[in-house]
């Protein structure tokens, strides 16, 4: 990409936030009956296939600084959404691990990402959505 002035309207980044702000109202309404802020679906979503993650991963695959991380386990833990434990071997590594109350909340996160992606992106050619996810990680891995 050259290195002219990007306009608010050309900027994939403003573009990238206002679907951001977008998906989380929707999600906001579609998970509503489950009272949890956006970074506890995060962490749920993120937990959602049932293997149990130290803190580190979890919060590099959620996106989130661990202070962040710990007040959102924090607040999940109150609710009995998650446990954390110490793995055998190692005192130092926090697992985290979903409850039967969170494993509900966690399958119901999953589906309702699982609709709102197909129904935002099933219309769109295979190429579209690879080229996407490219951007998304080229994104991801840019440092401060």
């Amino acid at each position: 990409m050259k290195s002219e002035r990007v306009t608010p309207e050309g900027s994939a980044l403003l573009a990238l936030q206002r679907a951001t702000h977008a998906t989380l109202q929707v999600l906001a309404a579609e998970l509503v009956d489950l009272d949890l802020t956006a970074s506890e679906i995060n962490a749920l979503a993120n937990l959602a296939d049932g293997r149990p993650r130290k803190v580190s991963e979890l919060g590099a695959a959620a996106g989130t600084r661990p202070t962040t991380l710990t007040s959102v386990l924090d607040r999940l833990e109150r609710r009995s959404h998650i446990t954390r434990g110490t793995r055998a071997g190692d005192r130092r590594a926090v697992l985290v691990e979903l409850t039967p109350t969170g494993r509900l909340a966690a399958d119901t996160i999953q589906r309702t990402l699982t609709d709102l992606e197909h129904r935002a992106l099933d219309g769109l050619p295979a190429e579209a959505v690879a080229g996407f996810h490219a951007v998304l990680r080229a994104l991801t891995g840019v440092s401060a």
